[in-house]
């Protein structure tokens, strides 16, 4: 992966690091999967490729996610113990797409744990996914992250999972290729759930609103039209002309699907339901899984959540 030397800021980021030291992390988002002496210790940047990568690494690794489950991965401020997991990794994943660019915490992390320039192990799972971009104004052309939400494009990640994982470590290709066979062949058959069930929804009804325009790529690959409150996670959130677009367009195209996400304050959402009358349909999953033991708390999991939820909302 290409970055530029920022000696200043790298420094800084350690010295970061070195102030935060009697800080502690988020356990609950490390899998070891047997201790042994050669399993891959791999990093990934946040809880839906952590469950992806889960997958198809299966016994041969230890696995530890960055952004911890319910926050936002956009903007993410590292910890000493992410310092010291990414120093040690064998693998590094991240999604790409402009999903790790704020604040650069992603490429600031990389330089300071030694991680940065193209020789090292670190790969970008959105590899091969054909891009939507942003249309905000100051925004215009920059990639929309959020490929996953298109299940198809979940396969390409975890193909992609898979093809590093055996650059990586050859010797143990059959077990790579043997669960990422058996996980794929899950998402596909959800993928084809989603298909069957949304096209028995009226063209003109598969419309509806989130707080962040994240489901562009969901919209496309199911035949929706996703109107939002902000595009991005990044910029202003439920500013007074965001709240006015959105409430124009639903009074122009009538819109009753609000669904508000799991990850992000619902109040600018509760706002627009209140000016509107129309009715929260439900809680839908974008930047992250559940909980473990709650719902969604797998990448497979979470994306039955909403494609159930969405087709209940819009359909009763």
């Amino acid at each position: 992966m290409k970055t530029k030397n920022r000696i200043g800021a790298s420094i800084a980021f350690l010295l970061l690091f070195a102030l935060l030291a009697g800080c502690t992390g988020n356990e609950e988002q490390d899998a070891s999967a047997n201790g042994g002496e050669d399993t891959l210790q791999v990093v990934t940047t946040y809880s839906i490729l952590y469950d992806i990568v889960k997958n198809i690494g299966g016994d041969r690794i230890e696995l530890h996610s960055l952004a911890p489950i319910g926050s936002n991965p956009h903007e993410y401020e590292p910890l000493p113990q992410d310092l010291q997991k990414t120093t040690d990794a064998d693998l590094v994943f991240y999604n790409g797409l402009n999903l790790e660019a704020g604040n650069s915490w992603f490429e600031k992390l990389l330089d300071t744990s030694g991680k940065a320039g193209e020789a090292a192990p670190v790969f970008r799972l959105s590899e091969g996914v054909e891009p939507m971009y942003l249309t905000t104004e100051g925004k215009e052309g920059e990639e929309d992250p959020h490929a996953w939400l298109d299940i198809q494009n979940g396969i390409q990640y975890a193909e992609n999972a898979r093809d590093a994982f055996i650059e990586i470590d050859p010797e143990h290709q059959d077990v790579y290729e043997q669960n990422a066979e058996a996980y794929i062949s899950q998402l596909e058959e959800l993928h084809q759930e989603a298909v069957d069930q949304y096209s028995k929804i009226p063209e003109d009804e598969r419309v509806f609103v989130t707080s962040e325009g994240a489901f562009k790529y969901f919209s496309k690959a199911y035949d929706f039209q996703a109107e939002y409150i902000w595009e991005i996670n990044q910029e202003n959130q439920g500013t007074p002309n965001q709240i006015t677009r959105v409430l124009d367009i639903i009074e122009e195209q009538n819109i009753e699907g609000l669904f508000l996400e799991t990850s992000i304050d619902p109040r600018s959402m509760e706002m627009v339901a209140r000016e509107t009358g129309v009715d929260i349909k439900g809680k839908v999953f974008t930047d992250s899984i559940g909980k473990p033991g709650e719902d969604g708390d797998t990448y497979l999991k979470m994306m039955q959540w909403n494609i159930d939820t969405i087709l209940e909302g819009l359909t009763n």
